[in-house]
């Protein structure tokens, strides 16, 4: 891959990758790959086949749906609804039994064994508590509190207004809360 290619802002790789430079849209997939496979990871449970899956799914679609996308700087909002849709989607067919995989998460390990024994039981309580949330609850927390998304963009990706997305995220926030209260 061209070092001028990496340089290109994004809105100029999806240009590229609408126009079938596969280059650019490899570069593109090398940019949010690990992301949406975080969020796919997290939304599903820690069901890592299945994130995985949904992740590689995700951006065969993007690169086959490339070319109907009307605005180049939508490309970033585009992937997550698309991949949010289709975890959703997996969840409705099927209850995930899975616990979220610390090595997965990327958490980091402490020297302290005390301390990385409570750091695991805590994560394990996240895990149980989100397993616990509602899927579009869920969606919207991670949307927000992992990956930063506005409430705007959020109820976009979900299909539904950003109160809603507001009242979801404060029902997430005070049941995680409750769960997560022994470890504050």
């Amino acid at each position: 891959m061209s070092t001028g290619l990496i340089e290109l802002d994004e809105a100029t790789l999806v240009a590229r990758a609408r126009d079938r430079d596969p280059a650019a849209f490899e570069l593109l997939v090398r940019r949010y790959q690990r992301r949406i496979y975080t969020l796919c990871l997290r939304m599903l449970n820690g069901a890592t086949g299945d994130a995985e899956d949904v992740a590689q799914e995700t951006f065969v679609t993007a690169w086959r749906r490339l070319p109907e996308l009307q605005h180049d700087a939508a490309f970033s909002s585009w992937l997550y609804r698309t991949a949010t849709n289709r975890c959703l989607t997996l969840l409705q067919r099927r209850k995930p039994t899975t616990d979220l995989d610390e090595d997965e998460l990327g958490l980091t390990t402490d020297d302290d064994p005390a301390r990385a024994a409570g750091n695991s039981a805590a994560m394990r309580a996240l895990s149980a508590a989100l397993r616990r949330l509602p899927a579009q609850q869920r969606a919207c927390w991670l949307l927000r509190e992992v990956h930063g998304r506005s409430y705007q963009e959020i109820a976009e990706l979900v299909g539904t207004t950003p109160t809603a997305v507001r009242g979801r995220i404060a029902r997430a926030r005070a049941e995680l809360a409750e769960v997560m209260e022994p470890w504050r």
